[in-house]
C-alpha cells in the first residue's frame, strides 16, 4: 500500500514576493503628478517629502490607520497630499485627480510586476496529479501590509477568497470558503492582525485560518476537530527577505523558502537539489531552502521536475 501523503499549508509573501513595483514608488508618484499637471518639483525632493510622509503618518495612525479607526485609503490619501503639499510652488493647488489616480494605481496591477506565468503557476497547485508531493494544499497569502493586496491580486487575474483574518466571512457561509478553486484560499494581512512579520503571532493568525478551510471543506470536523488535525501539516513560508520571512517563518515552527531572484544567497540550499527526496527531508538537512522563482517552487512540489 502507498504511503500517504501529506499535507502542506503554503503562504507567500505579498510585496516583493508574488509582485514587486514596476518603478520605485517615488518614480510612480512623480509620473502621475506630471501626468496630472503637477511640476516643478525634482525626484530627488519627492523621495525626500514621500519618506517625512509616510513616517509622520505612522506616528500619527499607526498600522495604515486601523489603530485609529481612519483605515488605509484615508491613510495613503493623506500621505500622497502630505507629499506633495511642501513641493507646491506659489501656492498651486493639488490636482483633484492625484489622490484617486495614484490610489487606482498601487490598488491594482498598473503599479506592478509579477513573474511571468504567475497565474498559471499557482493554479498548477491545485490540480489533480498522481504526482504531487502533497495530498490536500492550502494557498495562504501572510504580509506586512495593509488592506490592498486581495484587490492586487486579483487585479493579475487570480481566483482570490474573501477569507480574511478578522474579516466578516464565517465558515457557514453558504459554502462560500469550502470552495476548492480559489487559487488564494485566504490572507493574514498585518493591518488585520495587528503585528508584524517577524513576530509568530502573523504565523499563528494563519494556522488558525488554515483551520478555518479545513472546517468550512470537511462539514464533519468542527473547528476544535480542524485545528487539532491540522497539527500535522507541513506549513512552508516563502518570502524575499530573511531577517522577516525566513527568521520569521523558523520562530513559528514553519519551513522558510527563500525567494532568490538573483542567485545571491549562499545561506541555504537549493531546493531543486533536493527532487529525489521529500520536502520535510530536506528541510532536516538544511533549514532554510531557495528557488529563483515561484514557478520553480511549484514545478518541484507538483513533481514534474
Amino acid at each position: 500500500m502507498a504511503k500517504a501523503k501529506p499535507n502542506l499549508l503554503l503562504c507567500f509573501d505579498a510585496f516583493g514576493t508574488l509582485f514587486k513595483p514596476r518603478h520605485t514608488v517615488a518614480l510612480q508618484y512623480a509620473e502621475v503628478a506630471r501626468q496630472c499637471g503637477f511640476t516643478g518639483f525634482t525626484d530627488g525632493e519627492l523621495q525626500s517629502t514621500l519618506k517625512t510622509a509616510i513616517k509622520d503618518e505612522s506616528k500619527k495612525n499607526p498600522n495604515y490607520g486601523k489603530v485609529t479607526g481612519l483605515g488605509a485609503t484615508k491613510w495613503w490619501t493623506n500621505v500622497i497630499h502630505n507629499t506633495f503639499t511642501p513641493l507646491s510652488k506659489d501656492g498651486q493647488a493639488l490636482p483633484t485627480d492625484l489622490a484617486p489616480k495614484l490610489l487606482h494605481r498601487f490598488a491594482s496591477k498598473e503599479g506592478y510586476d509579477v513573474e511571468p506565468g504567475l497565474v498559471s503557476t499557482l493554479r498548477a497547485l491545485k490540480q489533480p496529479n498522481n504526482e504531487r508531493r502533497f495530498d490536500k494544499i492550502v494557498v495562504g497569502v501572510v504580509t506586512n501590509s495593509d488592506d490592498r493586496v486581495p484587490s492586487i491580486l486579483s487585479s493579475f487575474g487570480l481566483n482570490v477568497s474573501p477569507l480574511r483574518y478578522g474579516g466578516t466571512q464565517q465558515i457557514d457561509d453558504a459554502g462560500m470558503l469550502a470552495r476548492p478553486d480559489y487559487d488564494v484560499d485566504f490572507h493574514c494581512m498585518s493591518y488585520d492582525v495587528g503585528v508584524e512579520k517577524p513576530d509568530r503571532r502573523i504565523f499563528d493568525s494563519a494556522e488558525h485560518m488554515l483551520a478555518q478551510v479545513v472546517a468550512a471543506r470537511d462539514d464533519a470536523k468542527s473547528m476544535a476537530e480542524a485545528e487539532a488535525d491540522i497539527k500535522a501539516w507541513q506549513k512552508v513560508y516563502v518570502g524575499d527577505e530573511h531577517a522577516k520571512d525566513v527568521i520569521g517563518a523558523l520562530n513559528a515552527g514553519w519551513d522558510p523558502v527563500l525567494l532568490d531572484v538573483d542567485g545571491d544567497s549562499d545561506a541555504a540550499s537549493k531546493l531543486t537539489e533536493s527532487h529525489s527526496r521529500t520536502l520535510a527531508d530536506s528541510f532536516k538537512e538544511r533549514p532554510v531552502l531557495t528557488v529563483n522563482s515561484i514557478r520553480e517552487l511549484v514545478t518541484w512540489l507538483t513533481g514534474k521536475m
